[in-house]
């Protein structure tokens, strides 16, 4: 067969302005810096849920969450829905994935031993949903991370870093997730190099997602240089106009928690969150060259498309928040977004087209040649890659939707999201209020301008446009099949 492969890398919880080639200049990212000046980088791409399980339900199918019925974290995915795996497994794709899938509920005290999975298209299936074993008493031993570090002869194993609770060093590069996720890519690579089938590769990096815990190697080369990390972009007093789960998550991430409560941290701990995830982020970058160099090696890198992209943000403490929530701020959904394939994307374009992860599963289809599948929402990007379309030309405006995904809050957020490049607008269905904000003055996103009479002609024209937004989420399917 002549069909195109699939490298496609997921990290989790990854914000756009972790990489060299977005701006980053602590990083040290030569391999996807590399990936990116041969291939297309997407400078606005967003996720559709800020949370795990309904962005990747949404990706996978390229259907938006509320559409899927699989909204919230803890929810299954309903055995009806359609992944773009199975959609290429059944046109003759040998599908295989290493680390996460998050589609169905992970509960380690009630799930059988692995998560539920429905017909998922992947026939190669080594899962560890987080690195760290579930411990006696859990009924989840399916972790194959744990085996593999087992017959190392490793244990799994985190260490606290003197002077701050909020970090931890991880397991040593050689034995780290990440290293394993990227080893069984390189398996399959290799090994799919002497089969005549086409093949896509789902790798689901648990890093950089917290907590914040890289090996000591990786983090070590930032703490001579802290003083020059900057610090989260927060305003004191600027949550008092915002969303109360906002002024919850200020308090202690995820509802209040006992972690990340910002204003108990010094300045050396909002630097040194930044180092660790940014320490997280190169160990990921050093993996992907080596998955780069296995497609290089077996001589399939000319037909491959790789992508490299995440799930969803990270706030990192902007705006007074860690972690994720029920907040839209371009950290918590901007990802990066960087797609490479030699002999079919022309190399050294980036792109500032509004992108939405749901365009990746129609974009697949149309590269391995096969139809639509009726029930997507997304729009390929296939044209934009290969030079027959626009490349700053696809959406009028982005949509991301919040609907009591996470459990920790009172009241239950509810909310829906509409961003076009000069404005955003958040729309609060649990109480009466929400957020704008004009990205040109104030692009870091400060100033709520709900109230403000000067931007009312704008809120009438996006409430208008989120309106429309939510109608476009209507199930395509069934299939219209005849006209009357």
């Amino acid at each position: 067969m002549s069909r195109v492969n699939v490298l496609w890398i997921c990290s989790d919880q990854q914000r756009y302005d972790t990489l060299g080639c977005c701006g980053n200049h602590f990083v040290r990212t030569p391999n996807l810096d590399r990936l990116a000046a041969g291939g297309v980088v997407f400078d606005n791409a967003f996720c559709q849920n800020p949370l795990c399980t309904p962005s990747r339900a949404s990706f996978l199918t390229g259907r938006y969450p509320r559409t899927t019925r699989c909204r919230q974290n803890g929810q299954s995915i309903p055995a009806d829905e359609v992944l773009v795996t199975r959609l290429l497994a059944e046109a003759g794709y040998v599908c295989g994935l290493a680390g996460k899938l998050h589609l169905s509920a992970c509960n380690p005290q009630a799930a059988p031993v692995v998560e539920r999975r429905i017909d998922d298209g992947y026939a190669v299936f080594h899962w560890s949903h987080h690195p760290h074993p579930s411990g006696p008493g859990h009924n989840w031993p399916a972790n194959e991370y744990e085996h593999w570090l087992r017959g190392r002869g490793q244990r799994f194993r985190r260490q606290p870093f003197d002077g701050c609770e909020h970090i931890e060093l991880g397991m040593p590069a050689e034995h780290h997730q990440t290293t394993w996720c990227a080893e069984k890519a390189c398996e399959f690579i290799e090994t799919m190099a002497d089969y005549d089938r086409p093949w896509l590769f789902s790798v689901n990096f648990f890093d950089p997602h917290h907590p914040f815990d890289p090996p000591a190697d990786s983090l070590a080369r930032y703490l001579d240089r802290l003083d020059q990390i900057e610090l989260p972009n927060y305003v004191e007093g600027e949550l008092e106009n915002k969303t109360p789960w906002q002024r919850t998550d200020h308090r202690g991430a995820y509802g209040g928690g006992s972690r990340y409560r910002f204003d108990e941290m010094t300045e050396r701990d909002h630097r040194l969150v930044r180092a660790a995830c940014w320490a997280m982020v190169d160990l990921i970058d050093a993996q992907v060259g080596r998955m780069l160099e296995a497609l290089e090696r077996s001589g399939q890198a000319d037909r491959t498309i790789v992508i490299f992209m995440a799930d969803h943000g990270e706030m990192l403490g902007d705006h007074g928040i860690y972690l994720k929530g029920p907040y839209f701020y371009d950290p918590a959904i901007r990802v990066p977004l960087i797609v490479g394939c030699p002999g079919f994307v022309p190399a050294g374009r980036r792109s500032d087209a509004l992108i939405e992860l749901v365009d990746l599963a129609p974009t697949l289809l149309e590269a391995a040649g096969l139809d639509r599948y009726a029930g997507m929402h997304g729009r390929s990007l296939w044209p934009m890659l290969t030079g027959q379309a626009d490349l700053d030309s696809h959406r009028q405006d982005v949509y991301c939707e919040y609907y009591n995904t996470h459990v920790t809050y009172k009241p239950e957020p509810n909310a829906t999201m509409v961003r076009d490049a000069h404005h955003k607008l958040v729309v609060c269905h649990s109480y009466d209020g929400g957020e704008l904000y004009d990205l040109a003055a104030d692009p870091n996103e400060t100033h709520n301008r709900w109230d403000d009479p000067a931007l009312a002609d704008v809120k009438t024209r996006l409430l208008k446009r989120t309106c429309d937004r939510m109608a476009e989420t209507i199930d395509p399917l069934p299939p219209r099949t005849s006209s009357w």
